[in-house]
């Protein structure tokens, strides 16, 4: 059985966003998924900051996470699946959900960041509206009692 994996084949076959970014923030990996979920070409992503797909207002949190684990050679998530805000290039608010990999080069010191990233915004409005009808359904009971 042939166990080689043809891993640029795979990394430009899956339907999630990869996404990967040097340890100054520059995008270097942009696969055909990040494509269809942000907007962006390969072409205008490449060598382009994160600041991309991350909205105004989280810009600065988000640098002070990435720019310690830079620092640090590692990742306060480690394996968990986070969920946040991001921006679409036509401008459109999504919700995405994420799991980040810190790589390595021969002296462990952090070469990349690789992002595995899933367009969660359907879902997120979904529970958004039934948070809110539970909530008026809960308000209706309450006033007939």
């Amino acid at each position: 059985m042939n166990t080689s994996i043809d891993c640029r084949q795979l990394v430009a076959s899956v339907g999630d966003a990869i996404i990967a970014s040097d340890a100054s923030g520059a995008i270097t990996l942009w696969n055909p998924g990040a494509e269809r979920m942000f907007g962006y070409t390969e072409a205008e992503a490449l060598g382009n900051s994160l600041n991309l797909i991350t909205p105004e207002r989280l810009r600065q949190r988000h640098w002070d996470g990435y720019h310690k684990s830079m620092e640090t050679g590692t990742t306060k998530y480690g394996s968990d699946l986070l969920r946040v805000p991001a921006v679409h290039k036509d401008g459109r608010a999504m919700s995405i959900a994420f799991t980040v990999a810190m790589l390595f080069d021969a002296e462990h010191k952090v070469s990349a960041v690789v992002a595995v990233i899933r367009d969660e915004t359907t879902r997120f409005n979904d529970d958004r509206a039934l948070r809110k009808r539970l909530t008026e359904l809960e308000a209706q009971l309450g006033a007939a009692k």
